[in-house]
Order: C-alpha cells, then sequence, then structure tokens
C-alpha cells in the first residue's frame, strides 16, 4: 500500500483561480480592488520569502498587495500604532502581522490592534471567538488549508470520523480542533501531556484522519498510523537544509491513504486561503 499524495501545488493551483474569478466580478461590482498590507517587523530570511510567495499569488489573483517593512527596532508601542493607523485607512481592506517578530514584540498583543473586520489571519481574539460559535468566514489561514485538503478527497467525509490533532498551538491546533468538529468529526487533541503519560502513540494509533502540528521534525512515526488514514502535516522543519514535516513520511506514506508531502502541501494552499479570507474582508467592508 501506499498513500496518495495531496498535492498542495495543484489544489492552490484550483483554488486560485475561482478566487480570481470571485476577484473580477467583485471589481466589477464595486469599482474597488482587494488592499492586502503585511506588516513585517526587521529582516528575517525566512520571511521575506513567505512576504515574496504571497505577493505573487495576490499578484496571480488580482489583489493589490504591499509589504510594509518596519524596523528592527520598532518598539511595541510602534508597531501597535502602525497596526492602528492601518486599522482605520480606508483604503486597506486587510492587515496581517509577519511572524515570526523580534524580540521583545509580543505578538498576540499586537494583533489585538488590527481591526477585526481587517485581520486576515483570523488570529485577533475576537475572529477566534466566532471561530468558536461558528460565525466567520475569515478563518485562520493553515488550517483553513488543512481542510481543503480533506474536502479535496473524492467521496470523503469527515461526518463521525476519528480525527486526532497532534499540537494545540492558537494558529493551528485549537482552531483546526474547531473546524473538524464543525464537521461532525470525533476529534481527540493531544499536546506534550499526552506525550508524557504514554498515550500519544495510542491516539494516533486510533485516528482516521490524523493532523500533525507540532513543529517538531520527523516525529511521528509511520508504525504509528492506522492503515488506511488520511495523514495532513503542518509541520515545516529544517534537518541539514532540508525541509521537512513532523511525520516521517517514507514510513507514514506505506500505511496511510492519503498524505501531504512536505513541502508541497499545506503551505501552498495556506497562501491561498490567506488572500480568500482577504475577499471575505474586503466583502464585509463593502456592504
Amino acid at each position: 500500500m501506499t498513500a496518495t499524495i495531496l498535492d498542495g501545488k495543484l489544489l492552490a493551483q484550483k483554488l486560485s483561480e475561482d478566487l480570481k474569478v470571485e476577484i473580477i466580478r467583485l471589481k466589477s461590482s464595486s469599482g474597488k480592488t482587494v488592499n492586502m498590507v503585511n506588516v513585517m517587523v526587521g529582516d528575517d530570511h525566512g520571511a521575506s520569502a513567505y512576504a515574496n510567495s504571497q505577493k505573487r499569488i495576490a499578484d496571480r489573483v488580482g489583489i493589490n498587495y504591499q509589504l510594509l517593512a518596519l524596523p528592527v527596532k520598532t518598539t511595541q508601542r510602534q508597531l501597535e500604532g502602525e497596526l492602528e493607523r492601518l486599522s482605520q485607512d480606508v483604503s486597506v481592506n486587510a492587515i496581517m502581522l509577519h511572524k515570526p517578530v523580534p524580540d521583545g514584540i509580543d505578538f498576540q498583543k499586537a494583533v489585538r490592534h488590527i481591526a477585526v473586520v481587517k485581520d486576515v489571519e483570523g488570529l485577533n481574539a475576537a475572529n477566534l471567538g466566532h471561530l468558536f460559535l461558528s460565525g466567520t468566514q475569515i478563518l485562520p489561514c493553515t488550517p483553513a488549508a488543512v481542510m481543503e485538503h480533506l474536502r479535496a478527497i473524492p467521496n470523503f467525509s469527515l461526518r463521525g470520523k476519528e480525527a486526532v490533532v497532534v499540537g494545540r498551538s492558537e494558529i493551528v491546533g485549537k482552531p483546526v480542533a474547531m473546524m473538524l468538529l464543525a464537521e461532525s468529526a470525533t476529534v481527540t487533541v493531544c499536546h506534550s501531556g499526552t506525550s508524557q503519560a504514554g498515550q500519544l502513540e495510542q491516539h494516533i494509533g486510533q485516528a482516521e484522519v490524523l493532523i500533525a502540528a507540532i513543529g517538531q521534525a520527523k516525529f511521528i512515526k509511520g508504525e504509528w498510523i492506522k492503515k488506511g488514514a488520511v495523514v495532513i502535516d503542518v509541520g515545516i522543519n529544517s534537518i541539514d537544509d532540508k525541509i521537512v514535516g513532523d511525520v516521517d513520511f517514507e514510513s507514514a506514506q506505506t500505511r496511510a491513504a492519503y498524505i501531504t508531502p512536505v513541502p508541497g502541501g499545506v503551505g501552498p494552499v495556506t497562501v491561498v486561503c490567506l488572500m480568500r479570507n482577504a475577499v471575505e474582508a474586503f466583502k464585509l467592508q463593502n456592504k
């Protein structure tokens, strides 16, 4: 048995084409262009590469994308003031604060200064609360990308499936658990306490759907995975200058039915979901 690869590049291309059509329609009806600003503090090489990939997709679908680079010495107060200025600028529809931020900057505190309707990553406390209540269209981008991969599987339903999320971060683990619950999956969230109790392997072995989001290279072994499971690997780790996921891909693909590669899986779709959120933010501001 060899798993079917869930190709994120192909899926991102399809979603991009659908989004491009919607943006053309919105521009035709409103006469306006979707404007997005990415605020980056300092000059992190990895962050810059991600910003470049965002710009490529934005250009492809028709979003006006601006990277606002602030000096590494920017203070918390200065950053929050910049985010508030952009939030009040009626010409700006979508704002994100790029990660990582330098030491001395509290990311979670800063994003609270982004207007809820312009919070393109869906990380403002209000948007996360709306997610809990199933009342938002601005969804955290990486969890949204996970769900797009699951929707792309032919004749697949999450209803009643045993879904295991490994990782409980505010950015991925917790929100994706909420999204899986909304699709009527039976959801277990595993974390460091699960591992310390010696129960992680047992839970993973029961998963019909496994979401790996812990940030530890090749931590989840193929032999732990239930035969026929769907494996979505969110991890991005570096080993000897090679990008790998949280799952040991080579051994896992001999047991899983479907699996995302790293790179080329969740990552490309995440960028498209970010642009889709920019469009949703535009709609909220132009009702």
